[in-house]
C-alpha cells in the first residue's frame, strides 16, 4: 500500500513538474509575444503546430505494485491471544497439506477435559428428562382415562335411577297403595259382617272388636302407603337426583381438571426436556468447538505456494512491527503468512479520479517493471474500486485515486509480490485520427477553440474534441490537417464568460 502511495505521489509530483513547466514556458511566450525589446512577435514567429493526421493512442499511465492473483492470507483462528511454536522458515516453498505453523494448545486441551464432564453431565440430565416425559405423559393418560371413566359411571348412576330405580320405586308404592285399599276393603266388609253377627248374637264383643281393629290397621296402612309414595315422590326422588345430577358435574369438573393438570404436566416435562437438550447441545457445541479450535492451531498449506511472513509485507505507521518468530504471542484473527502463487499474477494501480471517466474494464494495458526493463506484459483490467482509496485520502483529503486491479496475462515466473510496475492502459487506439497538442485547445465561451493562422494572424476557430491521453487531444470536426495551430493561445480569451440564455 504504501508503495502505491510513493508511486502515486512521485507520479503527482512529476505532473506538477511538467504543468509548472509549462506555465513557465508559456508566459515566457506571452512575454516574447507582447514585447521581446520592446519589439513584437511576427506571426511566423510563434510557436505553432500543424494539425496531425495518424495513428493516436489514448492510454492511463499509473504507477503499481506486482501482488500475486491466488494469494491465500492465513491467520490464526484461534480465540485470544496464544504462542507460536513451531514456523516454517520464510521463502520456503511448500506443498498442499504441510504443516506451516502450530500454536500452543495446552490451555485448550485442558477446557476440553472440563467440557467433556460438562457434557456428561448435560446428557445425563437431558436423559432423565427424556424418560420423565414418557412417565408424566403415560401418568396423564392413565388419570384422564381415570377420570373419564368416574363421568361415565356418574352419568350410567343418574341414567339408572332416573330411567330404572326410580320408576321401580313408584310402581312398588303403587301396588303397596292398591293391596292397602283392596285390604282395607276386605277389612271393611269383614267388620260390617261381623257387626250384624253381633247384633244377633252370633258373636261376641271380642270378636267384633277384633275385626273393628283389623279395619282401622288396614286403614291406617293404607294412609301410610300413601305417604310413602308422596314421600318418595316429592323428597327422596329429588334428593336423589340432585346427588346423581351433581355426582356428574363433579365428574366433568374433575375430568377437565385432570386433563388441564395432565396438559400443565406434559407441557412442563416437555419444557424441561427442551431445556436439558439445549443445554446438552450447548455443551456439545462448546466441546465441538474447543475440538476445532485445537485442530485450528495447526496450519497447514491449503495449497502449493512460497511462504511469506504477513510482518514482512506490513509497514507500521509507528515503525516497522514485529517480525513473526517461533515464541512470539499472536492475536485472534492476525496475519500469519501470505501464500502467493507463481502461477499468475495482477498489477494494483490507483488510477486519479481525473481519468475515471475514461476507464472501464477490460480494457488492455501495457506493464513494464524496473526490474525486468527489456520485457513488456500484456494485461487487461479487471476491477475498478466503487469508492476512492481510504488510505490515501486519509494522508491526503485532496487526493481522490480508486483501486484498480489489472490481470497480467499468463504465467510470469519472473515476478515476484511487491514489485513495482508502470501500467499504460490502453483506452482507445485509433489508426488514422486528427489531432493537435492538448494545450493548444482552449473553451471560450464554453466551447473548444484552437487559434488557426491565417495568413498573418491567427484567427479563433471552434473545434469538436473527442479523448486526450493528456498530451494529444482528438480533434473530430473544425480543423484539417496541416492546419497550423497556434500552442500559445491568448489565455484571456478564455475568460470571456458564456453567454447568457434568454428567459423562458
Amino acid at each position: 500500500m504504501i508503495t502505491h502511495l510513493i508511486h502515486h505521489a512521485v507520479g503527482s509530483r512529476q505532473r506538477k513538474l511538467w504543468l509548472l513547466g509549462g506555465l513557465l514556458l508559456l508566459a515566457l511566450l506571452t512575454w516574447l509575444m507582447l514585447g521581446h525589446g520592446g519589439e513584437q512577435l511576427e506571426a511566423n514567429e510563434m510557436p505553432t503546430f500543424p494539425a496531425t493526421q495518424g495513428p493516436l493512442t489514448i492510454s492511463i499511465i499509473e504507477a503499481g505494485t506486482i501482488r500475486p492473483r491466488e494469494q491465500i492470507i492465513l491467520k490464526n483462528e484461534v480465540e485470544g491471544q496464544t504462542v507460536i511454536l513451531f514456523l516454517i522458515d520464510e521463502g520456503t516453498k511448500v506443498k498442499k497439506g504441510e504443516l506451516l505453523v502450530e500454536l500452543d494448545a495446552s490451555g485448550l486441551i485442558d477446557q476440553r477435559v472440563n467440557q467433556q464432564i460438562q457434557v456428561i453431565n448435560a446428557e445425563s440430565n437431558f436423559v432423565n428428562a427424556r424418560e420423565n416425559l414418557a412417565v408424566v405423559t403415560s401418568q396423564a393418560e392413565a388419570d384422564i382415562d381415570q377420570a373419564a371413566l368416574d363421568l361415565q359411571f356418574a352419568r350410567q348412576d343418574l341414567k339408572q335411577y332416573q330411567a330404572g330405580e326410580y320408576p321401580k320405586l313408584e310402581k312398588e308404592a303403587q301396588a303397596t297403595i292398591t293391596l292397602a285399599q283392596e285390604t282395607l276393603a276386605n277389612a271393611k266388609n269383614t267388620y260390617d259382617w261381623s257387626l250384624k253377627l253381633f247384633e244377633e248374637k252370633y258373636i261376641s264383643e271380642a270378636e267384633l272388636k277384633k275385626d273393628e281393629l283389623g279395619w282401622q290397621k288396614a286403614g291406617i296402612d293404607l294412609e301410610l302407603a300413601r305417604d310413602e309414595l308422596n314421600l318418595l315422590k316429592n323428597f327422596t326422588y329429588k334428593r336423589r337426583m340432585t346427588e346423581l345430577q351433581s355426582a356428574v358435574k363433579q365428574a366433568q369438573m374433575a375430568l377437565e381438571r385432570t386433563r388441564r393438570k395432565a396438559a400443565a404436566d406434559v407441557v412442563q416435562a416437555e419444557a424441561k426436556l427442551k431445556a436439558t437438550e439445549a443445554e446438552f447441545n450447548q455443551q456439545q457445541d462448546k466441546f465441538a468447538k474447543i475440538e476445532a479450535q485445537i485442530i485450528k492451531t495447526k496450519i497447514d498449506a491449503p495449497m502449493d505456494g512460497t511462504v511469506i511472513y504477513a510482518s514482512s509485507t506490513k509497514m507500521s505507521w509507528r515503525g516497522n512491527s514485529e517480525p513473526l518468530d517461533e515464541g512470539q504471542s499472536v492475536r485472534e484473527r492476525e496475519e500469519l503468512i501470505y501464500l502467493p502463487t507463481t502461477a499468475s499474477y495482477d498489477a494494483e494501480v490507483k488510477v486519479h479520479e481525473s481519468s475515471l471517466e475514461k476507464l472501464r474494464t477490460d480494457l488492455p494495458v501495457r506493464i513494464t517493471l524496473d526490474a525486468l526493463p527489456n520485457r513488456v506484459f500484456q494485461g487487461r483490467v479487471s476491477s475498478i474500486a466503487p469508492l476512492p482509496d481510504a488510505t490515501s485520502m486519509f494522508l491526503n483529503p485532496d487526493l481522490k485515486v480508486y483501486n484498480t486491479l489489472i490481470q497480467i496475462a499468463g504465467a510470469g515466473a519472473e515476478l515476484r509480490n511487491g514489485m513495482s510496475c508502470q501500467a499504460e492502459i490502453i483506452v482507445e487506439q485509433f489508426a488514422d485520427a486528427l489531432y493537435v497538442p492538448l494545450q493548444a485547445v482552449l473553451r471560450v465561451a464554453g466551447e473548444p477553440t484552437v487559434y488557426v493562422a491565417r495568413g498573418d494572424d491567427f484567427l479563433p476557430q471552434t473545434v469538436e474534441v473527442g479523448l486526450d491521453n493528456n498530451r494529444m487531444v482528438q480533434i473530430l470536426a473544425g480543423l484539417n490537417a496541416g492546419d497550423l495551430v497556434l500552442l500559445t493561445p491568448p489565455l484571456n480569451e478564455a475568460a470571456v464568460a458564456e453567454p447568457l440564455k434568454p428567459a423562458a
